[in-house]
């Protein structure tokens, strides 16, 4: 399914800056438009992504002509100088992308002592979930 919400793009010196006003103001960045565009679709495939997952409700977007770009400027910083801003939908098909970019494995290969393989072996050790489980704890994941 398409999810759809407005994005406020803010034209900088170095790229461009992403704000999703109704997704508490949830901003990326990219050196080009077209870089921008590409990261304000990961930024919001991994929003609504990790929402989904964690049961959080997912507020509606607004309609694109109710987003005034200068305005969630002033918001996010009242010192800013005005740059040049222009209000744009961004969407994605979260499922899809999820099964892409977040849910994809990937095969890695490792070297463990001959003895060790023998006696997990035995014991029916799932490698992989060993692995990934020691990883997370390692890495402080959950």
């Amino acid at each position: 399914m398409l999810s759809m919400y407005p994005a406020c793009f803010f034209c900088e010196d170095n790229g461009y800056s992403v704000v999703f006003p109704d997704l508490n103001c949830l901003s990326t960045c990219g050196d080009t438009f077209e870089k921008s565009m590409e990261m304000a679709v990961e930024c919001l495939a991994g929003y609504l992504h990790t929402c989904q997952m964690d049961g959080d409700n997912i507020p509606k977007p607004s309609k694109l002509t109710d987003i005034d770009p200068q305005v969630i400027a002033k918001e996010l910083d009242l010192d800013a100088p005005m740059c040049e801003s222009f209000v744009s939908m961004v969407s994605v098909d979260v499922d899809s992308y999820a099964k892409e970019h977040f849910d994809k494995s990937v095969k890695k290969t490792l070297t463990i002592p001959a003895w060790l393989n023998n006696v997990a072996l035995e014991n029916g050790i799932n490698f992989s979930q060993v692995l990934q489980e020691a990883l997370k704890a390692k890495l402080h994941l959950g």
